[in-house]
C-alpha cells in the first residue's frame, strides 16, 4: 500500500489502511470479519473507480509527481539485463540527475538513458530532483554517439521538472547544452525510441525526447512549461496550477489526440506505483514492438521521418 497520498486520493488510502489492519487482525477467520473484509474490498475497488477513473489534468500531474512513483533505474532494473552504467561527460563532472548505459533487452545490445529522481529527500538532493546541468545532457549526447558508433538503438526515459535553472548551470551554458541535444538527436543515425514516465517539463525534457517513437505512461504529462510556472505568468497567481494545466493540454490523451506521441502506455488504477511489475511487463512488451518495428525500416528513411515528425509540431494554417 502506498505511504503518501495527495488529498483527492486520501479516502482510497484511508480505506486500504482499515482493510489491511482487518486482514491483520487475530479475527480475521471469524465469519463476521471475513465477511467484512470482502465488503470493503468490494467497495474500495468501487472507490478506486470514482476516484481514478476521470481524473483531471492537474491530478495527472500529481500522480506523475508522486515521490513511490518508478524512475529510471527501477525500470531499467526490471526491463533490461546486464546494465553497465557509464558515467561522466568527459570534460567537467558527471551528472547523477542522467543516468545510462549499456544493456540488452530480450539478447539485443542497447544504450538505454534518462532522467534519475530520488525517492526521499536525501536521494532527490543527491539526483537534484532529476534537474539536469550541462553535463548531464553533453553525458546523455555521448552515450547516444556511442551508440550510433556501435549501431545500437537507443531507448530515453523522461522524468523532469525540468533542466536546473541555477546560475552555475547558465554560466556553463545550459541552453546552449539543451539545444545541441535536440539538434544532435534528430540527426543521429540510430533508432531512438523516448518514453515519458513522469514528468516531462520544457526543454529540460525535450533535450532526451527527440526519438523516431515517442510514448508516455498514462498519467505522465508533457509540457512546455510547469502548471504553476504558467498560471504565475498568465494569471500571476500559481494556486490557479489547475486551472494552467487544464489549458496546457499536457496529458497524455492530450498529446496522442495532436500526434506528438504514438501512443499510451496503461497505468493501474492509482498510478504506476501500485504496480510496478505490470507496467514494466507492458512498457517492455511496447518496447520490443517499436524496436522491432524501427528494425524493419531502413534507417535513412528513420532519420528522415524523425526529422519531419518534429519539424510539423506546431504547425498551423491560417483562415483566409
Amino acid at each position: 500500500m502506498p505511504k503518501f497520498a495527495f488529498e483527492f486520493e486520501r479516502p482510497v488510502v484511508e480505506l486500504e489502511a482499515h482493510l489491511e489492519e482487518l486482514k491483520k487482525s487475530p479475527l480475521a477467520s471469524k465469519t463476521d470479519i471475513a465477511l467484512d473484509i470482502k465488503y470493503f474490498e468490494r467497495e474500495l475497488e468501487k472507490l478506486k473507480l470514482k476516484v481514478y477513473s476521470d481524473l483531471s489534468p492537474w491530478e495527472k500531474v500529481l500522480l506523475a509527481r508522486h515521490p513511490e512513483r518508478p524512475r529510471t533505474l527501477d525500470y531499467i532494473r526490471l526491463i533490461f539485463s546486464d546494465f553497465t552504467e557509464l558515467h561522466g561527460d568527459r570534460n567537467f563532472r558527471d551528472d547523477p540527475a542522467i543516468v545510462g548505459g549499456l544493456c540488452y533487452i530480450d539478447h539485443q545490445k542497447i544504450v538505454v538513458l534518462g532522467h534519475q529522481k530520488g525517492k526521499n529527500a536525501k536521494d532527490n538532493i543527491a539526483r537534484n530532483f532529476g534537474m539536469p546541468h550541462p553535463e548531464g545532457y553533453h553525458k546523455a549526447l555521448r552515450l547516444m554517439k556511442l551508440a550510433e558508433k556501435f549501431d545500437l538503438p537507443v531507448i530515453s526515459f523522461i522524468d523532469t521538472p525540468g533542466a536546473f535553472p541555477g546560475v552555475a548551470a547558465e554560466e556553463r551554458g545550459q541552453a546552449l547544452a539543451i539545444a545541441k541535444n535536440i539538434m544532435e538527436m534528430s540527426q543521429v543515425n540510430t533508432p531512438i525510441i523516448v518514453v515519458l514516465i513522469g514528468e516531462g517539463g520544457s526543454g529540460g525534457a525535450l533535450a532526451l525526447g527527440v526519438g523516431d517513437k515517442v510514448f508516455m505512461l498514462e498519467n505522465a504529462y508533457y509540457s512546455v512549461i510547469s502548471p504553476e510556472g504558467c498560471a504565475s505568468i498568465l494569471w500571476k497567481d500559481g494556486s490557479k496550477a489547475p486551472e494552467a494545466a487544464k489549458v496546457l493540454k499536457l496529458t497524455s490523451e492530450n498529446l496522442l489526440e495532436y500526434g506528438i506521441i504514438d501512443g499510451i502506455i496503461d497505468e493501474p488504477l492509482g498510478g504506476a506505483h501500485r504496480d510496478i511489475d505490470l507496467v514494466a511487463y507492458k512498457l517492455r512488451n511496447t518496447l520490443l514492438g517499436a524496436l522491432k518495428e524501427l528494425k524493419n525500416i531502413p534507417l535513412e528513411t528513420v532519420i528522415q521521418s524523425r526529422y519531419q515528425r518534429f519539424r510539423k509540431i506546431g504547425a498551423f494554417q491560417e483562415k483566409p
